[in-house]
């Protein structure tokens, strides 16, 4: 049974990844992952590795590969505010009707905090957006 092995492996890490090229050519036919560059998507910077030069087709699936990725991001992102969204519901209905006194007390103003630092943001944002 053989699997059909991706020239490539990114080895994510905080904002970028690890490129390795991934190889079965060798004498007993073992995996092999070499470091060819390390990559950051915040910046888009890609470094060799080891005094490597990335061919076009190493290059090409690196930048294929940070299009996908901040694709993914970009749609956890939003899912994350979704939840949010409905964390802050349910925060509500918890507060009215299942909060003791006591729970209220320790963390009432540290909510309140929070939803008035993301109240004068949203506020200020969509004034930046309206027409003039």
């Amino acid at each position: 049974m053989s699997i059909a092995l991706p020239p490539y492996f990114f080895r994510i890490r905080e904002n970028g990844a690890t490129v390795f090229r991934v190889t079965t050519e060798n004498r007993l036919g073992r995996i092999e992952m070499e470091p060819i560059a390390s990559l950051n998507l915040r910046s888009g910077e890609v470094k060799p590795q080891g005094g490597r030069t990335l061919t076009e087709v190493d290059r090409t699936a690196i930048d294929d590969w940070i299009v996908a990725r901040r694709d993914t991001l970009a749609r956890r992102e939003a899912d994350e505010i979704e939840a949010t969204i409905d964390r802050l519901n349910l925060a509500a209905h918890w507060a009215q009707s299942r909060a003791t006194d006591a729970e209220l007390d320790a963390l009432t103003d540290r909510l309140l905090m929070a939803m008035h630092d993301l109240r004068s943001v949203l506020v200020r944002r969509k004034a930046d957006r309206l027409p003039k």
